[in-house]
């Protein structure tokens, strides 16, 4: 069949416009052609398709039967042409992110909404999740893009870079001053304070854990939360001190409703951005890391 196709297309042109020249207008091809076309067709199926008259073609039964099966492979191929020409003018497509529920408040959202604006056909889906599940999403290619902090083993993944972020312990104003009063003007806020941190399957955490380790820190008294947006509101209420990423509360830290607690060395900075495959990108993608590149550019 395969070596027939160009003539089931002239028969099922011919068919519709029930006329040859008609049929040649439409295949930008000669009227000659045509005819030696649907008689080699004719030939190789040992049957009549079309019987001729003075106003053109009428098909034959055994012409109407084909008919019925090649109309709809070619308007099922005419469909599938109109809407890949629909997605490529309207920019219509699917992208699939995954990001935690911090930095999606505190990075994507601005990202997602210029998106949004500039592409309304495009759908978007959230896998909201761990930075560790968005990267192993990535690598079995479940996702199409992460927005995560920069892996470190991650070979297979390109990344973009978005944003520095700092980490650092923080607390109200009210805490610092009750535990001033109990435990002195220069407390040990390892030792004495309520230290309260990500669970241990966090990449924040395992940042931090790191640097710990490295300083030799340990803490007396810990709260383990799920969240940093929780770690961030049981600092504003006084529950103890956060290690927070910085940046995310610095309305907080400027308006005095946290305060921070110096280190005698930082923890070292971490980058945010994009994680992708670039050997496989869809044009949707493409286009979000354009829009994301132009986005970042433009708030410098």
């Amino acid at each position: 069949m395969e070596q027939h196709l160009s003539q089931y297309k002239i028969f099922y042109e011919v068919a519709r416009c029930g006329n040859i020249s008609k049929a040649a207008r439409e295949l930008y091809i000669s009227q000659p052609a045509i005819s030696k076309a649907v008689s080699k067709l004719e030939e190789n199926l040992g049957t009549r398709l079309f019987s001729r008259n003075s106003r053109g073609v009428l098909l034959t039964r055994e012409g109407e039967i084909l008919y019925q099966h090649i109309s709809t492979a070619f308007e099922a191929i005419n469909k599938g042409e109109k809407e890949l020409k629909r997605i490529h003018d309207f920019h219509i497509g699917h992208l699939t992110i995954g990001v935690s529920n911090t930095l999606c408040k505190y990075v994507l959202l601005p990202y997602l909404k210029g998106f949004v604006e500039k592409y309304p056909h495009i759908s978007i889906s959230i896998e909201s999740q761990s930075t560790i599940h968005t990267l192993e999403m990535l690598e079995a290619k479940k996702i199409d893009i992460g927005l995560v902090a920069q892996p470190r083993m991650r070979r297979s993944l390109s990344f973009r870079p978005v944003m520095e972020i700092s980490d650092g312990f923080v607390c109200a104003p009210s805490y610092m001053e009750n535990l001033r009063l109990r435990e002195g003007e220069n407390p040990d806020i390892f030792q004495t304070g309520n230290i309260m941190l990500l669970d241990q399957s966090n990449m924040s955490r395992k940042h931090v854990d790191t640097y710990m380790a490295e300083h030799q820190i340990e803490i007396n008294q810990l709260l383990v939360a799920t969240d940093m947006e929780l770690l961030i509101e049981f600092s504003r209420i006084g529950l103890g001190i956060g290690c927070v990423i910085k940046d995310f509360v610095a309305g907080d830290l400027e308006s005095g409703a946290l305060m921070e607690i110096p280190l005698d060395v930082p923890i070292p900075k971490r980058i945010i951005g994009f994680a992708y495959h670039s050997q496989e990108m869809s044009d949707t993608l493409k286009e979000f890391l354009d829009f994301a590149r132009d986005f970042k550019e433009a708030a410098l």
